[in-house]
This record gives structure tokens, sequence and C-alpha cells, in this order.
């Protein structure tokens, strides 16, 4: 059951929608003008809107305006008995979900109301998941390296700012890198992620720009790049330190011209892409190899950020074995466990090398094989299995 608000200035119209539509369980609200319909849409809660175009004072145009400004994601659907092709159209342009012409076909109107409705639970459903999502990526720890990092990530994160992200292998790049996304203005557009390491030299450019139909012997069908698909958003170039120095080239001119070209064209491509880039690799002496541009790094290198190694911030572990099996028993569908104190101090005396990838893994492990309170005994039998 959905609640809509109906606003007409038509009496028997409004009673006619209200009739149909609590027939079909919807709670319905009715508003006479469009100050009224406004007023009861900020003072309420809603998941549907039908109003009317053509209204004295306050037309459907203004209300429609008013409704979208409150920030709201909620389907309007815009009725009028005056409506042409151009006012159809310029509703669409501001933001209703449909438009249907008075008189009303009431099978035609049930359809949009049911189609609204479930657009509204969806994006519900999609905000609920983005939750979990940031609650996956949750960055956790108290400790001043760790705290250094989250500073520095408010700080840049609204800007569109560059941003060279610096650490050993399993310390959460790719998390800095998504709460840069996450914090930032893009966070509804896309955040693309390109692993640099896991693609051959021979394709880096294919996958970063695209290609055109038979750049090469496999390109069967035109294709859009990294790059394209960012477009608005986020690309996030891990491990770097391993592009080819052709495709640096090319990402150098993307950064300089906010231009690129497909593979086997010659057509220039605008895009708007913020470009973050991680790598485990000390770049300068790249550099001095002449395996990496210098011009590409100082354009990437706008704000670093360095993620510090587990290591370096074992007062965080308490907290990281908590978050870790929370989630990992959720995953694995298991009653939570716990960890005793001598567990968590026996897992402060490991060298952790893996860092945090290395962490989580050793806490799943320890959840599959260890008791329901794990104690310094499961982690000396498990965390070290190899030994």
């Amino acid at each position: 059951m959905a609640k809509i608000l109906v606003i007409d200035d038509q009496r028997s119209i409004r009673n006619t929608l209200k009739d149909i539509l609590e027939y079909e369980d919807h709670a319905v609200e009715l508003a006479e003008h469009g100050e009224e319909g406004v007023e009861k849409f900020k003072a309420d809660k809603y998941d549907v809107v039908l109003c009317d175009i053509k209204m004295p004072n306050m037309d459907g145009m203004e209300v429609l305006d008013a409704i979208i400004a409150t920030g709201q994601e909620i389907p309007i659907i815009m009725i009028s008995g005056h409506g042409n092709i151009d006012t159809a159209v310029e509703a669409i342009k501001k933001g209703a979900y449909d438009f249907i012409e008075k008189p009303l076909d009431l099978n035609r109107l049930l359809v949009s109301v049911r189609n609204a409705v479930e657009k509204k639970d969806l994006v519900t459903e999609t905000k609920v998941l983005k939750r979990k999502v940031s609650k996956t990526y949750e960055m956790v720890g108290e400790s001043e390296p760790i705290a250094k990092v989250k500073e520095i990530i408010d700080k840049v994160a609204p800007t569109d700012a560059r941003v060279l992200i610096t650490g050993g292998n399993g310390t959460g790049k790719e998390l800095v890198a998504r709460w840069l996304h996450e914090k930032s203005n893009r966070a509804e557009k896309p955040f693309v992620e390109v692993n640099c390491a896991a693609i051959p030299s021979e394709l880096i450019e294919s996958e970063l720009f695209g290609h055109e139909k038979g750049a090469f012997t496999s390109a069967h069908k035109q294709r859009k790049g990294k790059f394209e698909q960012a477009n608005g958003g986020t690309i996030f170039l891990d491990e770097i330190g391993d592009m080819s120095l052709a495709a640096q080239a090319k990402v150098l001119r993307a950064l300089q011209e906010n231009i690129i070209s497909r593979v086997g064209s010659d057509k220039d491509i605008k895009v708007d892409v913020r470009v973050l880039a991680a790598t485990n690799k000390s770049l300068k002496e790249e550099i001095e190899k002449t395996n990496f541009r210098e011009d590409l790094y100082h354009r990437l290198s706008v704000i670093l950020i360095h993620v510090p190694a587990l290591n370096d911030r074992k007062e965080d572990i308490p907290l990281l074995t908590d978050h870790f099996k929370t989630i990992i028993c959720d995953e694995l569908g298991m009653p939570q466990k716990a960890f005793d104190e001598t567990a968590v101090e026996e897992l402060k005396d490991i060298n952790w090398t893996g860092n945090i990838r290395e962490f989580r893994n050793v806490i799943e492990r320890l959840i599959i094989l260890g008791q329901d309170i794990i104690t310094a005994e499961d982690v000396k039998a498990y965390a070290r299995p190899m030994a």
C-alpha cells in the first residue's frame, strides 16, 4: 500500500481519484490547490504525487519545482486536460515521472501509479544497500596514523583534487579511494576501479579509453573504456606504477585536457572524471628508472595520502577484530562469536606483513575453526597454520 497525494483544483477529479486509488488499497490525501499541496507534501511523507498542471495561483509546474527542490526522490505524475507534447516534454525534463492527459484512462493511470511505487521502493532499497556497502567499506580505527588519513579525506573529498594514495599491499588503499568518492559531490555517480597490474600492457589502452570496431584483431564491436564509464564520477587507477609508458601518455592528456580518444579513432571525447591513483611502489624510484613519467606523477600527486601499515597501528586491532568478526559472521550465516582479551593481545603480537588483508583472512579462519569464545590458544593454533 502506498501513500498518495492528489493535487487538483477540480473536486470531481479529486474525489474520483481518491475512490479509485483507495479501492486499490492506497492511502490518499487531497489538496485543492498548489500551495496546499506543497504544504501537505512538506508536512508528511508520500510515495507518489498526482498533480494537475493547470491550477489557479500556483500551477502544476511550480508545484513540481517546489517538490523537487525539497530533495526528496518522490515520483510525481502530472495530469492535464490542456496538455500537449511540448508541455509533456517540459514536465518530464523538469523531473516528472509521467504525464497523463485528461480525460483519464484509468488503466493507464493505475499502471503508472504501480510503476511509480515500484520505482520509489527501488530507490529506497538502493539507499539501504548503499548504507550496507558503506558499512562494509568502513574505515575502522582511532590510532593517530589512521586519524590523520581520515582528516585528510574529510578535507580533500569535497574537492575535485587528484589524489595519489601510497602504502603497502593490503593496507587499504582502495578503501581510502572509496571514501574519497563517497564523501565527494560525485558520490551518486559511478566509481570505476581499474587494476593496472592485472591488465596486460597491450590491452591497458583499450581498457582505459575503449576501442572502435576493427581497431585490432579481437575488436568485434565498439567498446567504451573505463574513463567514459566513469564520466561524471570517479576513476580509481590502482597500482598505477605498473602502467605502460604509452598508456601513461594518454592518461596525462586526459588529465590535462579532460579529453580521451578510443583506440582506432581520431575522434576526441570530452570526459568529466575525478582521478584517484594508488601504488605500492616508489614512483620517484620508477621515474629514475625511466619506468614512470615525471610529468604524470606531478599531475596525479596534487594530494598525497599514505596509508599506514597495520604494524604501525596495532592499537586499532581490538576495533578491527570486532568489525571483521561482525561482518564475517553475517556473511557466513553463523552466530556471532566473541574474542576474549587474551586472543586480542595475541593478535597484537603477530607481525602483520600482509596488513589488513591478511588480518581479515585470519579473523575469518578463527571464526570458522575456533571455539564460540576465541582465545589465545585458538590464535596460536590457527593464525599461523604454516608455522
